[in-house]
């Protein structure tokens, strides 16, 4: 369940973005893109990816927001998440199993309005890869967390299946704060152009 300030504003948003939808298309520069980062794009950049856009479609905004992850790495370019990954996701009903892992291109810091980074690591690793004019792109995830005093999703991958059902808990709790500025954004951008 959204908080209650998400969920006003997203209906704010939904009802401006509506009414805007009435009188044109929507075109490819209104569309806000986020990319989730973590270091092999197994564990939980994926996951991110998945409850992000769950909670995207559950606000109806799935035509205006996309999402897409990636990894630094390049050791499993291809691979699907890992198995403790897709258990705790299909647990609480995401499925991340038709994803695959891809690397992080240095066009993808001009092409996402947001690239979230899971920790860290992988944030320093991002502004080395990055150009100076797309660095305000960069974020850690948890940035966005309300619940949580942390700033890293620690990598599951050496952990149990506690360990991804506790990533899992950050990533639902960090996502819906991301969407919320997403809105605003989209929000903004769209009384700007009245």
């Amino acid at each position: 369940m959204l908080p209650s300030a998400v969920t006003a504003s997203l209906t704010l948003c939904r009802e401006s973005i509506a009414n805007r939808r009435r009188h044109a298309n929507i075109v490819a520069s209104q569309i806000i893109k986020v990319l989730f980062v973590c270091t092999e794009n197994i564990c939980r950049s994926p996951t991110a990816e998945v409850v992000f856009k769950h909670y995207v479609k559950k606000a109806g905004l799935d035509d205006l927001i996309f999402s897409d992850s990636a990894g630094t790495h390049r050791n499993h370019i291809g691979e699907a998440p890992d198995k403790r990954a897709q258990r705790a996701a299909q647990h609480r009903g995401y499925d991340v199993s038709r994803l695959r892992a891809r690397q992080v291109k240095t066009t993808d810091f001009a092409e996402f309005d947001r690239v979230l980074a899971m920790d860290e690591y992988n944030l320093s690793t991002l502004k080395l890869l990055c150009p100076s004019t797309d660095a305000h792109k960069l974020f850690l995830l948890m940035t966005f967390s309300e619940k949580r005093d942390t700033r890293d999703i620690p990598d599951p991958y050496y952990g149990g299946l506690r360990s991804f059902e506790q990533v899992l808990d950050m990533i639902e709790d960090a996502t819906q704060g991301l969407l919320y500025d997403v809105c605003e954004k989209l929000l903004n951008r769209n009384l700007s152009r009245r």
